[in-house]
């Protein structure tokens, strides 16, 4: 037992080190968002799905020790939580306060990554909005106001000017 709580320990500080990689990426991240600069970054985005796919097999492996633990404690798999396996560890105060050192910092990574990640996300939401809005003002101002021509008659002129075209007429 002592041996998978350690595994699961050292599993969690690797994921916490894989986390405060890709919040530091993440950081970098918003001022090349706000800069509008796509090269950088679709760069930046290689270099965060890289992180990410550790951290996918790091949480895979500790979904699986925590399997093994739950095992070993007659436990349900889905039940065990980190909270419940701390206060399971009465009587190992060295794995009890690691286990616990390394989750309340794996919680603050994760709360940091969840901040920029609405941030970055909030800016990217804004920058659309911008292009939107510059699409439809380029559109609007190459299709500009069809007006119309008239005869001597009074009689409308149907298509006499070009989309994009307008007349000012003005008699003295």
């Amino acid at each position: 037992m002592a041996s998978l709580i350690e595994d699961f320990i050292d599993t969690l500080t690797k994921e916490n080190e894989e986390y405060q990689t890709l919040l530091e990426i993440s950081g970098r991240k918003t001022p090349i968002i706000v800069k509008g600069d796509v090269e950088s970054l679709a760069k930046i985005t290689d270099e965060e799905q890289a992180v990410v796919d550790r951290i996918t097999v790091l949480d895979k492996h500790r979904e699986e020790v925590l399997t093994d633990i739950a095992c070993v404690l007659n436990k349900d798999v889905q039940t065990l939580k980190v909270p419940e396996l701390i206060k399971l560890l009465d009587r190992q105060e060295k794995e009890k306060q690691a286990l616990s050192q390394i989750y309340e910092k794996l919680k603050v990574t994760v709360e940091e990554m969840k901040t920029i990640n609405e941030r970055n996300r909030g800016l990217i939401q804004l920058s659309l909005e911008m292009i939107q809005f510059d699409m439809n003002l380029m559109q609007a101002a190459s299709s500009g106001p069809e007006t119309g021509d008239y005869n001597r008659n009074g009689a409308y002129i149907q298509g006499s000017f070009p989309a994009g075209v307008s007349r000012f007429d003005s008699k003295s």
